[in-house]
């Protein structure tokens, strides 16, 4: 049996009994119905974190509705393949969000800091393979930045074909408790490694820092 919330059990209640006392001609009870189903699909929204009771835009609604990935977080098989904790992109979103063409891209957030909004979107590249984007937010939940935290071996072989997969990019990306930005870049056989270190400057743009030495300091 389908649950009904109080709020909208009272409302059917009064709605039937002013239907019996002949209160409501046949516009007035439609009225009354088409309040009973909003109210309904409020709640159900509600359930599910998406909340409207502001004037608020759709990429908010869809932010304040995503799960949040604890911090510290780093790239492993696992999490690229399973993103788990992620949702799927609604379509309009997805184009948007710059995303048209992919076929489920998926997002999550991280906890909010010093006003940033930051988001993981997860971008298909098929195959079941993904690249992950991070995003930065603006006070009205506008895109301000983007940085690629990992690309796929498919999606790098579209810029070096011809490339022996052994040379080709492997990628691995940290972002610390206090918001740290670790991005690594191997180059194959050669072992050879790029290493870059990003912050989230007062304009919410990602500013590189200099490199460090992994070796020296702690992965989180």
């Amino acid at each position: 049996m389908r649950k009904v919330s109080l709020g909208v059990l009272v409302l059917v209640v009064l709605v039937l009994g002013a239907c019996r006392n002949n209160r409501l001609s046949p516009e007035q009870m439609q009225h009354k119905l088409d309040s009973i189903a909003k109210l309904e699909a409020k709640e159900k929204l509600e359930a599910q974190g998406i909340h409207l009771d502001r004037d608020v835009s759709p990429v908010q609604l869809f932010y304040d509705s995503l799960g949040i990935q604890t911090l510290p977080i780093r790239y492993s098989e696992d999490y690229v393949r399973f993103l788990p904790g992620y949702k799927v992109v609604p379509a309009e979103m997805a184009s948007f969000m710059g995303l048209e063409g992919r076929i489920e891209p998926k997002a999550i957030s991280l906890p909010e800091t010093a006003g940033a909004r930051l988001m993981i979107l997860a971008a298909d590249e098929g195959d079941g393979l993904y690249s992950l984007w991070l995003y930065s937010l603006d006070d009205e939940y506008m895109p301000v930045d983007k940085l690629s935290l990992y690309a796929t071996s498919k999606e790098d072989a579209k810029d070096n074909e011809i490339a022996d997969p052994e040379d080709q990019l492997i990628q691995d990306f940290v972002i610390t408790s206090d918001y740290e930005i670790r991005l690594t870049d191997y180059s194959g056989k050669f072992k050879a490694e790029v290493q870059r270190v990003y912050h989230i400057d007062p304009s919410r743009h990602f500013e590189e820092a200099n490199e460090i030495d992994y070796e020296d300091k702690p992965a989180f």
